[in-house]
């Protein structure tokens, strides 16, 4: 008579390490995983400015913690991955996965795009950490969670991600790209002056993340600033010096404590939400579309105004087809950690 095998006893949690790598803000987070998923442990935020290399954040970040024994890692990075590598755009850090897991003394690191992971992350989000800014006939219900279609990740800070995830039938894909850096289409005479001004920067490719972006905000203040007359509040005057400009800019604007201020946000929201709509109809993105990054749920008001909505829609022949496309804004600033951890946890059990 055959024995029945005895139950395996379930896997102890395990530490497993997680980071966002961003051009101002690095989180980086110890979590405890295990069968049921992943719970944070240790969590800290740092300038990347501040620090000569992403190596050093993980070294101080583990040391303040008592130097764990870790099984796997995973960082979210903003900027390409290549074979195993990572420049990010905008600060002159390199990544490798080989030489942080020589460094880490583990065999798994992974390094993937930051709104890859985030957009892993945002599956696992509940409603409460949504917001809704457009709705449309597609909409989660019944059993499953998410709809069962294609949705886009636009996730404008520091600069523009772009992601998409894809519906293969049984399960939504993240794949990333690089589409902030494609060529911004201005609408309207002034977004055309404005496009102009930037060419006299930047030359002749001005990527849409020069613009959809808290860089990109500043700009758009600066450039209405100019062909306006009156004094800066003294808040936004504040924050120039101090170099906090683009937060004190959408603060005025979505406050209407200043004209300026008012009319930059409003073009920026005009322009994230035409390239929201863009990015809908490239990817056929029915599920809908998720914004990610820092900025949005700080303007979320302004997102909720006729602006954003009027820019998503404006397609031509295919206005109706963007008409029936949802937009939530992510308000979990976590979700890139969150995704990465995830993912870090699937190698570690």
């Amino acid at each position: 008579m055959r024995k029945t095998p005895a139950p395996r006893p379930a896997r102890a949690a395990r530490l497993v390490l997680a980071g966002d790598v961003g051009g101002t803000k690095t989180l980086i987070g110890l979590f405890r995983a295990s069968a049921g998923g992943v719970t944070p442990w240790r969590c800290a935020a740092y300038a990347s400015g501040a620090h000569e290399s992403f190596a050093d954040i993980v070294g101080q970040f583990l040391a303040a913690n008592g130097a764990p024994r870790i099984a796997a890692a995973c960082f979210g990075v903003a900027g390409p991955i290549l074979a195993g590598a990572a420049k990010l755009t905008n600060l002159p850090w390199r990544l490798a996965e080989s030489e942080l897991a020589a460094s880490l003394g583990i065999s798994s690191v992974r390094l993937l795009n930051d709104v890859q992971a985030a957009a892993y992350g945002m599956l696992r989000l509940d409603e409460r950490a949504f917001a809704v800014v457009k709705r449309g006939r597609t909409a989660p219900g019944g059993r499953r969670r998410w709809p069962a279609a294609t949705m886009a990740v636009i996730a404008p800070g520091t600069g523009l991600g772009e992601a998409m995830l894809y519906w293969d039938g049984t399960r939504h894909i993240p794949v990333p790209s690089e589409g902030g850096h494609a060529g911004f289409a201005p609408r309207g005479k002034t977004e055309i002056e404005f496009l102009e001004w930037l060419g006299r920067i930047y030359g002749a490719h001005v990527s849409c993340e020069r613009v959809v972006s808290g860089p990109g905000l500043v700009a758009i203040y600066e450039f209405l600033r100019r062909r306006a007359r009156g004094r800066e509040p003294r808040s936004i005057a504040r924050a120039r010096v101090a170099g906090d400009l683009a937060a004190a800019v959408g603060a005025a604007g979505v406050a209407r404590r200043d004209a300026v201020a008012m009319r930059a946000l409003e073009m920026f929201v005009a322009i994230l939400g035409a390239e929201a709509g863009s990015l809908a109809l490239r990817f056929c993105a029915t599920g809908g579309v998720l914004i990610g990054g820092g900025i949005a749920p700080k303007i979320l008001p302004a997102l909720r105004r006729r602006a954003f909505a009027d820019a998503f829609t404006d397609k031509g022949r295919f206005a109706p087809f963007l008409r029936d496309i949802p937009v939530r804004v992510v308000k979990n600033p976590r979700a890139t950690l969150l995704g990465a951890a995830r993912l870090a946890a699937e190698t570690a059990m």
